[in-house]
């Protein structure tokens, strides 16, 4: 069938060229026709590329690309394509463990569709509802079809991925761009990056592999710093401080330190003026965020967490449905689908509190219950990390990159907007943590994996340094 559509689509694309010429002079038509043919690409090497596909399709959705208008409707049906492919794919080989994580998992949407019944706007709700589940269902099957069996190549890409990553971004604020749309965006990215370039120097590869992923860690830090994102930076601070203390790497940690506290020294003793209006600028823009102080820190915070707190009150049992803030008004009318409109929903500043508000205590237990599951697979990863010291395992960077994701979660809203790239990156990686975490605190990786790491730079056995 695959051989017959490869012949067939030219055929096709050949026929409808001749019949409607104008079709290939429209910038939308042949926008479309890439989505559609990257897309048949990615099905063909569905365990290969598909994730990193989804990854980049939102990303683009969601970032100042001059392509990314394309992807805002594509990235959808990237989705849905990789749900209906993913348990296609597990039912037929019947693979893929389910277990309570995942019947969490499935309660959890069940809880989020019947909050869409009680929503001011329904139509609106469903709609983020069915999106979450398909993010839930993708998560679920082709991501972890993704790492299963191939979990070097995995670490391989979810490595060098974010070395581009970073050297991309770090490009366009050169040049003037921001391509994140807002500082609160670039924070969030970099403290989820951050404690991944860490885990990169930490295996140790060959000097030169060392040094440039040294500058990009020290890149990523400096645009985390410049994006004065409080949540950013104390999320990439405590999972970088986490990674090294667990490994054991107390010299690590005590040099950067040093190093920080060294680097603040000399800039206070040569220019002091300048260093205390830096200081101060700093204490403004990034503790106070340019409020009162005598507010506190976290008066920035105030209005969207009283909002949330109000909303709760008001919806105590079932929320306000999922996806939804009853804001009194009748928006009905010209809501969007698959995005976020202010008429619908409103800012509450803690995914934490805006889960509570949109399916009420009712129906919250089942997210609850499934943050613990993951609470738990980051402890069992640490514990085998404290008893180790050995940074070879594919738990290590993705449960870093977990914890990073539910602290940053405690001051910003993303981590139940599916249509957010950075959602769907956590959701894919906290599944895919649920499968590689050790159950043991014992060393149990592979030698040949261990080998082909140390063959491709990516790892090897970390000499005295």
């Amino acid at each position: 069938m695959l051989t017959a559509g490869a012949i067939l689509f030219p055929l096709l694309l050949v026929y409808v060229a001749f019949s409607r010429p104008g079709y290939f002079s429209s910038p939308n038509f042949l926008s479309q026709l890439i989505a559609l043919e990257l897309l048949l690409a990615a099905l063909w090497m569905y365990r290969r590329v598909f994730l990193t596909l989804v990854i980049l399709a939102f990303l683009f959705a969601g970032t100042d690309v001059p392509f990314g208008g394309m992807w805002t409707s594509a990235r959808w049906i990237f989705l849905l394509a990789g749900a209906a492919v993913g348990c296609f794919i597990m039912l037929k080989e019947r693979g893929g463990h389910f277990g309570l994580f995942h019947a969490l998992g499935i309660l959890a949407v069940l809880a989020a569709l019947v909050s869409a019944a009680v929503s001011r706007y329904p139509g609106f709700a469903f709609l983020k509802a069915v999106s979450l589940t398909l993010l839930f269902v993708y998560a679920g099957t082709g991501a972890r079809l993704a790492v299963a069996g191939r979990e070097n190549r995995f670490l391989a890409g979810l490595l060098g991925g974010s070395e581009i990553f970073v050297a991309a971004v770090a490009a366009f604020y050169v040049l003037g761009t921001e391509v994140m749309g807002n500082p609160n965006s670039l924070g969030a990215v970099m403290a989820v990056v951050a404690p991944i370039l860490l885990w990169g120097m930490l295996i140790d590869p060959a000097p030169l592999v060392y040094y440039r992923r040294l500058v990009l860690y020290s890149i990523c830090t400096y645009l985390l710093f410049q994006s004065h994102s409080r949540a950013g930076l104390a999320a990439a601070l405590i999972s970088c401080g986490l990674l090294c203390l667990a490994l054991r790497r107390y010299k690590l940690f005590g040099q950067g330190m040093i190093i920080l506290l060294v680097m603040v020294a000399s800039a206070a003793i040569f220019d002091p003026g300048a260093f205390s209006a830096r200081v101060s600028s700093l204490q403004t823009s990034i503790v106070y965020k340019d409020k009162d102080p005598s507010q506190g820190i976290f008066a920035s915070r105030q209005s969207p967490w009283q909002a949330a707190t109000d909303s709760i009150r008001a919806h105590l049992w079932f929320g306000s449905g999922f996806g939804t803030t009853d804001t009194g008004q009748d928006a009905s009318a010209h809501l969007s689908k698959f995005t976020s409109t202010a008429d619908a929903t409103t800012e509450n500043g803690s995914s934490y509190l805006t889960i509570i508000s949109w399916v009420g205590i009712v129906g919250v237990a089942p997210f609850v219950f499934v943050l613990f599951a993951l609470a738990g697979r980051i402890l069992r990863t640490v514990l085998w990390m404290l008893s180790t010291g050995s940074p070879f395992h594919p738990a290590v960077p993705v449960a870093m990159v977990v914890v990073a994701g539910l602290l940053h979660a405690v001051f910003e809203d993303w981590m139940f907007a599916p249509g957010y790239y950075l959602c769907v990156f956590f959701w894919s990686l906290a599944f895919i943590l649920v499968d590689v975490a050790p159950w043991a605190p014992l060393p149990s990786f592979n030698i040949s994996w261990r080998s082909w790491l140390m063959r491709q730079g990516v790892g090897g056995v970390a000499p005295s340094r």
